[in-house]
């Protein structure tokens, strides 16, 4: 019995560009990594143009480009910062850089003036914010944005305990930052809890239980914790212990993948707050020891030096329970998110999660994405035009594939293996 085939049609190298466009924008993307918030959760979620505008990189530019000092503007009220930080960077200069530009594109994706502030904040005051999710979230090209959450956060915690409403548009992450970085402020709230913990960790037990009744609560895709630039494995501390013996382990139970951002240096000023963190090249060495010694673990890593990017991708061809993902924080400007994409390509195929949007503030995922589908174009058609050239011309639907794998495939089977 002979089977026929429908030949597909390649596509010819000149218009690879428009293609990728074309399909770039026509899917839809999973955002594996935010700092939204389901509506159930209360007013934990960030939106509209005042958020948008006192957002910490936008705070950081501030600084450096008027006269006011921390001091002076974390006294003013939250309009008072906005329209402080609109009057130096919207009219007082232009805004050019990657944040500001980002506002701009997203009042006028909303059809909104670029210019007027006061039209801005008419628009969001009326709008209804589960409808104004949909549009976000169909302006910004994403059908999923995957949340943060930390169960020790005294203002989310009783929503969770409380039984908070699924949102299918959502997803949970239980984060451990206040576990494994700051441990001496926050043991006493497993304790408090009835969990057995103390200052020393002399027994996991308590966290292990703390862990288990979580991951039943929340129902999260993932575990998650950011880390310094200093961060080792093994370590002879409270965090290494902690990781070895109860993270991993739980990880293992409940089948759920680990997230390691890695390369933060806290507070580096600390008198312009959120904004006052830096970034340093880590030891890598930390993330082959984790996937040499803990082999039934699973690993989605984002590293914050571009220093660091190279030497990721080689891990992650020398160890398939490593997921490199996103161009995280400072590398999320164009010019670095080409050069560390094509850098995986080459390196990794289709084998990695090209971004996330990392967005504290619902309407950033219009303009971040907006940003990754402009940014991904010539990169994915060079790839395909140099195939071609090889003699290996690509069909729309390979690259309808490739773009489904790399926004959206990749993570589900990650999360779900």
């Amino acid at each position: 019995m002979t089977t026929t085939t429908i030949p597909q049609v390649s596509v010819a190298p000149a218009d690879l560009p428009a293609v990728v466009d074309q399909e770039l924008n026509a899917a839809r993307f999973i955002d594996v990594h935010t700092h939204l918030f389901m509506p159930s959760l209360g007013n934990l979620g960030l939106w509209g143009i005042d958020e948008l505008i006192t957002y910490h990189y936008l705070e950081a530019e501030l600084f450096r480009s008027s006269t006011i000092t921390p001091r002076e503007y974390f006294a003013l009220s939250k309009r008072e910062k906005a329209k402080a930080i609109w009057k130096a960077l919207f009219v007082e200069n232009t805004p050019v850089s990657e944040a500001a530009r980002g506002v701009v594109a997203v009042l006028h994706a909303l059809g909104l003036s670029t210019s007027d502030l006061g039209e801005a904040r008419e628009f969001f005051a009326s709008q209804s914010l589960d409808r104004h999710i949909d549009r976000v979230f169909e302006l910004g090209g994403i059908s999923e944005a995957v949340m943060t959450n930390d169960p020790l956060d005294p203002d989310e915690a009783p929503a969770w305990e409380n039984g908070a409403g699924r949102d299918a548009r959502f997803h949970p992450v239980l984060r451990l930052d206040r576990i494994l970085n700051k441990w001496p402020d926050h043991w006493r709230a497993l304790e408090s809890k009835g969990y057995q913990a103390d200052e020393r960790v002399s027994s996991v037990t308590g966290v292990r239980r703390f862990l288990a009744d979580w991951v039943k609560r929340m129902q999260p895709v993932y575990m998650a914790v950011s880390l310094p630039d200093t961060f080792e494995f093994p370590e002879d501390s409270i965090r290494g212990r902690l990781i070895e013996h109860a993270i991993l382990p739980a990880c293992r139970e409940f089948n759920l993948p680990l997230s390691l951002m890695i390369g933060v240096r806290y507070q580096v000023n600390p008198a312009i707050r959120l904004a006052g963190d830096g970034v340093g090249k880590a030891d890598l060495r930390a993330v082959e020891r984790l996937c040499s010694g803990f082999p039934s673990n699973r690993y989605l890593v984002s590293v914050l030096s571009r220093e660091n990017q190279h030497e990721l991708c080689v891990y992650a061809r020398k160890f398939s329970n490593l997921m490199p993902f996103g161009c995280w924080w400072f590398l999320n400007n164009p010019s670095i998110v080409e050069e560390i994409t094509r850098e995986r390509i080459e390196m990794l195929g289709t084998s990695f999660i090209p971004q996330h949007s990392d967005a504290r503030v619902l309407e950033q995922v219009i303009y971040k994405w907006r940003n990754t589908r402009r940014t991904l174009v010539p990169i994915l058609a060079k790839a395909y035009a140099l195939l071609a050239a090889d003699g290996r011309a690509v069909t729309r639907e390979e690259i309808r594939r490739d773009i489904a794998r790399l926004f959206r495939g990749n993570f589900e089977k990650w999360i779900a293996a």
